[in-house]
């Protein structure tokens, strides 16, 4: 990328001042503080003024493991400089972020393709607004994306595409260290560990077969097994502090946050979430049903027809709905009877619930309008919201689809292209594990976008696609 920017300063100044300016109008008209992000804040806060990794409960600091350190230690560096709950400030600052994504997109999409392809996927990233929107929300989304592309970035140049790299361990050490950061932020990054950490043994599998040929390319098995070393430890070096930390102060090993994000003294509801899995397929039963609880009213008249099967089963759950409304409370005895419902259902449909309810989840957060940061309806369909909010639904849309097929048909047309493997098997990996997740939320599928972008980027470039080694794709 160095020497490609001058070759092409004012495509490239043009669209960082285009972006830049579609961030700003973001970040001052809809700025996204939502309630996960004052959560943040609060953590942040209390351990930049009082040393305490915690939550204020009560006028009362109490040590927390609820979330991961990462982005409460983004906020306290910001609050540190600009001031306590100066979100427009970290707004600002992921602004510059995301636009240091866009130029890392760029360039994987010059080492996979060419100059054309790597001024397609920069425009792409640029204006590519669930990316935009996301800067403008103080949420994980922009960090976590930044170290995905990152650590993609590094580990093309720890492969030598697109050129050799002058210093291969010093990329893929760095690579883990992305990694890291990535985890830190969401416990999920570790799917991009699994991503590049499977890519690099299936290389070394290709690579015992083709020793001589894999030798010249600098892909001889004792290289890739150094990188696979050099980003496991990289990736899980940073996890050790806040794994002892947790095991100090809460004194439980946890190397993560938890499944469900709750400090030792929160009730999971295990009954209640896996009756939820039994039906659950888009992002409105998330915001209409799972949400609210515990605390809200939940209406009986939401549940999709998927989640009664019979009368008696429709029966079982207005009774568990009217119970808990009486005290929006899953009761531990209450979450006993959605447990016993949930089983029963698995029982009678079990390729519904491992087959066709995770596909139908992958879909809905990969085809779904990107608009939960803003005030539309997500019914959209039903086409009773207000006429600017169903607009935005629909362009936005339209948008997503556009960026989704272009991906797909790029990932088909670049197939023989050497590291495109990589990508692909992130989004797979990743795609996979949010099916199996009970609540699917669109924002989830964000960090495949740079994968996604890259992908697309081969259907701009000229010539022919051909593979750059005979080791893999």
């Amino acid at each position: 990328m160095p020497e490609m920017i001058p070759k092409h300063a004012r495509f490239f100044i043009g669209i960082t001042l285009a972006g830049l300016a579609f961030r700003l109008v973001l970040v001052y008209r809809a700025p996204g503080v939502v309630d996960d992000s004052r959560l943040y804040a609060d953590i942040a806060k209390n351990w930049l003024q009082h040393g305490i990794y915690g939550i204020t409960n009560s006028g009362a600091i109490m040590p927390t493991l609820s979330r991961l350190p990462g982005y409460p230690a983004f906020l306290a560096a910001i609050f540190r400089l600009f001031g306590n709950d100066n979100f427009r400030a970290v707004l600002l600052v992921q602004v510059l972020f995301d636009l240091a994504t866009c130029f890392l997109v760029a360039g994987m999409a010059r080492r996979l393709f060419s100059d054309r392809a790597a001024k397609a996927a920069f425009l792409l990233c640029a204006i590519c607004p669930f990316l935009a929107n996301y800067a403008a929300a103080a949420l994980t989304e922009t960090l976590e994306i930044f170290f995905t592309a990152l650590a993609f970035d590094l580990a093309f140049r720890g492969l030598n595409i697109g050129g050799a790299s002058a210093r291969p361990r010093l990329a893929w050490l760095g690579c883990g260290l992305a990694i890291g950061g990535a985890i830190l932020l969401r416990p999920d990054g570790g799917i991009l560990l699994a991503s590049i950490g499977g890519y690099l043994l299936w290389l070394l599998f290709k690579s015992l077969r083709r020793a001589t040929d894999s030798a010249k390319l600098g892909l001889a098995p004792s290289a890739l097994i150094l990188a696979g070393v050099l980003v496991a430890t990289g990736a899980l070096a940073p996890l050790i502090p806040w794994t002892l930390r947790n095991l100090h102060t809460i004194h439980r090993f946890q190397p993560l946050a938890p499944r469900y994000a709750n400090d030792s003294d929160e009730s999971v509801m295990p009954g209640f979430n896996r009756w939820v899995k039994t039906w659950m397929a888009d992002y409105v039963s998330v915001q209409e049903i799972y949400w609210p609880v515990p605390g809200s009213d939940i209406e009986f008249s939401r549940l999709p027809s998927r989640a009664l099967d019979s009368s008696q089963q429709r029966k079982q759950t207005a009774d568990l709905f009217s119970d808990y409304n009486a005290s929006h409370d899953v009761t531990p005895e209450n979450d006993a009877r959605f447990a016993a419902l949930a089983e029963e259902r698995i029982h009678d449909a079990r390729l519904r619930y491992y087959v066709w309810l995770p596909a139908l989840r992958i879909a809905d957060m990969w085809l779904r309008p990107r608009t939960e940061l803003f005030p539309s309806d997500p019914r959209w369909w039903e086409f009773n919201d207000d006429h600017r909010w169903l607009a935005l639904s629909l362009a936005f849309g339209v948008i997503n689809l556009a960026y989704v097929l272009m991906g797909v048909a790029g990932f088909v047309r670049g197939r023989a292209t050497f590291g495109i493997g990589m990508l692909l098997v992130f989004v797979l990996l990743r795609s996979l594990f949010l099916g199996s997740l009970e609540n699917p939320e669109p924002r989830y599928t964000l960090e495949c976008f740079p994968a996604l972008i890259v992908a697309a980027s081969a259907l701009f470039h000229r010539t022919r696609i051909v593979e750059r080694s005979n080791i893999g794709t």
